[in-house]
């Protein structure tokens, strides 16, 4: 009798510790667990620890509380501006209501990779091909929004969408290449002769301050020749400088004119001696006869022709 009664207290305390471990469970700090008895929600969840549950009568279901990070896979899709382009991104969501994540929606992480895959498509349709490229935060946003709120029926919180990546076909990359390439050039074009101006301009004031003093370009030439022979060259060529050839012209200037008027005061005695001389009449003895010849009456002569010399005189 008594060994009955302490095999059925055995028996009964290994049926009690095997309750015990089918009711106990533990709940993760990053978790809450949402119970289930006889199929019905019970309103309260279970914190993170230790905590009880009837063995057959409920079940809990633990719901991972983080963040989580999905990949979005690259969608392919044609923009406003008819450019074809792949484009993938990056979400992050958390569950923010256990209880909706498990109910409202079979698998919430499908539910929300799905949705993000059909947001993308949509907003590459409605974007041009530069807003991809360099407008992104307004795109992330837009998705944001776009997966954000059927989500917050699930008990899910969108907390970020990034655009990773956007694939461009070779032939549009080779364009915009040719494109940037030329609009650079265009640039180094424009700050070279906005360059050319200035220093035209700078020069033009060095000019005008240099021809009020004139030893200032001495001063220059010479430290420009200072500057060349400090260089290892075997041949300096030396610039002359304009105010020398204007010194030398005025010098030979001033030398012609002494000569001018030296001429200019002889040639009136030599022409008043002809005047005086007397002329001698024709009849008289010793005094050659002269036959003159009027040229105004001769005929022009062609270019073929030359015109022949004048005859002096006859004697006769």
């Amino acid at each position: 009798m008594i060994d009955a009664l302490v095999t059925v207290i055995v028996v009964l305390a290994c049926l009690g510790a095997v309750c015990a471990l089918a009711a106990a469970r533990v709940v993760k700090q990053y978790e809450r667990g949402v119970v289930f008895r006889l199929g019905r929600l019970r309103p309260e969840v279970r914190g993170p620890g230790f905590t009880m549950i009837a063995p057959v009568v409920d079940r809990l279901q633990k719901v991972n509380m983080q963040i989580v990070t999905m990949p979005v896979p690259a969608q392919e899709g044609i923009t406003r501006d008819n450019v074809t382009v792949r484009v993938d991104a990056v979400v992050y969501f958390q569950v923010v209501d256990p209880s909706e994540a498990i109910v409202a929606v079979e698998d919430y992480r499908f539910a929300v990779s799905q949705m993000a895959q059909t947001s993308l498509r949509s907003i590459i349709g409605k974007s041009d091909l530069d807003d991809l490229l360099s407008n992104r935060e307004k795109l992330n946003q837009g998705l944001e929004l776009m997966i954000d709120s059927p989500a917050v029926g699930w008990g899910v919180h969108i907390d970020r969408v990034e655009i990773k990546d956007v694939s461009l076909p070779e032939t549009m990359k080779r364009s915009m290449a040719r494109q940037a390439e030329a609009d650079r050039e265009r640039r180094a074009r424009v700050i070279n002769a906005d360059a050319e101006l200035q220093a035209s301009k700078k020069l033009a004031e060095a000019a005008a301050q240099m021809s009020e003093t004139p030893a200032a370009l001495q001063l220059r030439l010479l430290q420009t020749v200072m500057a060349v022979s400090a260089e290892k060259n075997s041949t300096l060529v030396l610039p002359i400088p304009v105010e020398l050839l204007r010194f030398l012209e005025r010098g030979q200037d001033q030398g012609q004119q002494p000569l001018e008027a030296g001429r200019a005061e002889r040639k009136p005695e030599g022409a008043a001696g002809r005047e005086a001389a007397p002329a001698a009449p024709a009849g008289a003895p010793g005094a050659p006869d002269t036959v003159t010849e009027d040229r105004s009456a001769r005929p022009v002569p062609t270019l073929t022709e030359h015109e022949p010399e004048p005859r002096r005189g006859v004697e006769r």
